[in-house]
């Protein structure tokens, strides 16, 4: 008996393979995403508890340049709806976006790179099947985060018909990016290219939305997150917006499928660039190597910490108007009472800043796992190279790198606060402000290292221990969190420059920690089998 091969054949078996092997990543970027916008909500309760608070906010933020640039449109700010959208919306749907992004990435052109899906089509399994069920996977995800937000706001006590379209956005924002990712998936052959394409396809979309949110509004109608908040959730609704956001996803699919049946497997459209005939000297050094395999990445995490912290700078010399009538916001901002409000927030904003470069940190210590599940270290590695020097070249780059984000971090808020009419003198002061959650940042690679070293196949769970600092600097206050799990993040022990006194022992302790760990981790790495 013949059987007859479609495109389509096996890509059933192949959504519940992925699902069976993926399980654990799709439930934590999905029930992250909810659980973020929940605390959220129960967040901004807390600091606007009533409408007088919710008045004098909308008051504040209205016209504000750069609220309006990082978070979106200011409607709706006197209701509780329309500050929840104004303050998570923006990141939500970047989240979102990032979300579709690595996961497409990853079940596609990772799927190709690492030569897997090769050995699948060797098997009666259809030219369409692997992308469809990349695809599947990805809007079932979207959906669920969809559901799971609009839910996480209905519980909050918010309108329905608010929820339901600050949902929807979501969703629909994720499957588009998640197209723009498949497409780039079909132009090259280099995960890491996929991931800058639709990174820059993400970062174009935001700063169109935020110029144009700043300005008429006109430039916010040529971005995808503009599209998703011109629906204005919780200030009056619109549906239509939602259109151009499905035309562009369905148009992103039949261009997937177009490109899809022009290339060979394991090529792309575009050939990458041969390179030079002979490689530069600092190629032929372990350092030289790891830096160039990061490089994009700490440029990436860089760029995005720098447009951040302007933002962070920018509103700093309002502050005082911000929070003048809003207690609660004003106990979580000043610490003890002994700091003005603006040096307060300059020191929550260092905090936001730091846990956000810990992405990067994290990002490259967890790169020597990367290296290895990729079969990329055994060939490095069958050179005279020593293990430790291997290790130590891409830990350089994490603890290096990690400086340079935090330098460009405090740089940005210091150019920000200056614009905004500050004073331009406190530039070093603030870059050092910045500078003092090095120890919080290195103690993450540290436990990034010691799982990589002698629990290889939980390393993945620094990224865990990094939602849980997210929680605890952000949202710790807020709820009340009990004193040993506020504690527990190293990042509540850094001084809070530039509203407190610089302490060095809690600095040296953090180090101290960071670099045992380190040590046990490259001594487990040392003593067992690559792969």
């Amino acid at each position: 008996m013949t059987t007859t091969i479609t495109g389509l054949t096996g890509a059933t078996t192949l959504t519940r393979f992925v699902v069976r092997r993926d399980r654990v990543r799709i439930v934590v970027w999905v029930a992250g995403i909810a659980l973020l916008m929940t605390l959220m909500a129960a967040s901004v309760k807390g600091l606007f508890p009533t409408q007088a608070a919710l008045d004098q906010a909308a008051v504040a933020s209205q016209g504000n340049a750069a609220a309006i640039a990082f978070n979106g449109p200011d409607q709706g700010l006197d209701t509780l709806g329309g500050e929840v959208a104004f303050q998570a919306g923006a990141m939500g749907l970047v989240v979102v976006a990032l979300m579709s992004m690595l996961m497409i990435g990853r079940l596609t052109r990772g799927e190709e790179e690492s030569g897997r899906l090769e050995m699948l089509r060797s098997l009666p399994v259809g030219s369409q099947a692997p992308t469809t069920a990349a695809a599947l996977i990805v809007a079932a995800m979207n959906l669920a985060v969809g559901v799971l937000v609009t839910l996480a706001l209905l519980s909050a006590h918010l309108p329905l018909a608010g929820s339901v379209v600050f949902g929807v956005s979501f969703t629909l924002t994720g499957l588009l990016f998640a197209g723009v990712a498949l497409v780039a998936a079909q132009v090259t052959e280099n995960t890491r290219v996929v991931y800058g394409i639709t990174g820059a396809v993400l970062g174009a979309s935001f700063v169109l939305r935020a110029m144009g949110d700043i300005g008429d509004g006109t430039l916010s109608w040529f971005s995808p997150l503009g599209w998703a908040q011109k629906t204005r959730p919780f200030a009056g609704e619109r549906w239509w917006p939602f259109v151009p956001l499905l035309v562009m996803t369905a148009a992103l699919i039949v261009a997937n499928g177009a490109l899809a049946a022009r290339r060979d497997l394991g090529g792309g459209l575009v050939p990458p660039r041969p390179g030079s005939p002979r490689s530069s000297r600092a190629l032929g050094h372990p350092l030289g190597l790891a830096l160039r395999l990061q490089r994009g990445s700490l440029i990436g995490w860089s760029i995005g910490l720098f447009f951040a912290g302007l933002a962070y700078g920018g509103i700093t010399n309002s502050v005082d108007s911000f929070v003048r009538d809003n207690k609660a916001l004003a106990d979580m901002l000043a610490p003890e009472g002994a700091a003005s409000l603006a040096d307060s927030y300059l020191a929550t904003s260092f905090g936001i800043l730091a846990l956000i470069g810990t992405g990067f940190a994290v990002q490259s210590a967890l790169r020597l796992r990367t290296e290895e599940t990729s079969l990329h270290a055994e060939p490095v590695l069958a050179t005279p190279l020593a293990r430790w020097r291997w290790a130590t070249s891409h830990l350089t780059v994490a603890v290096g790198g990690s400086v340079i984000v935090l330098v460009v971090a405090g740089l940005a808020v210091g150019v920000g606060y200056g614009a905004g009419g500050g004073d331009l003198t406190r530039l070093p002061g603030l870059i050092g402000a910045a500078l003092v959650y090095a120890p919080a940042l290195w103690l993450l690679v540290g436990i990034a290292v010691a799982l990589v070293g002698l629990a290889p196949r939980a390393a993945g769970a620094t990224w865990a221990v990094l939602a849980g600092c997210f929680v605890v600097g952000l949202l710790g206050k807020v709820l009340k969190l009990p004193g040993w799990v506020m504690t527990a993040s190293p990042f509540q022990h850094v001084p809070r420059l530039p509203a407190t006194t610089l302490s060095l022992l809690p600095l040296i302790v953090l180090t101290a920690i960071a670099a045992g760990l380190t040590v046990a981790g490259l001594v487990g790495l040392g003593r067992r089998d690559i792969g």
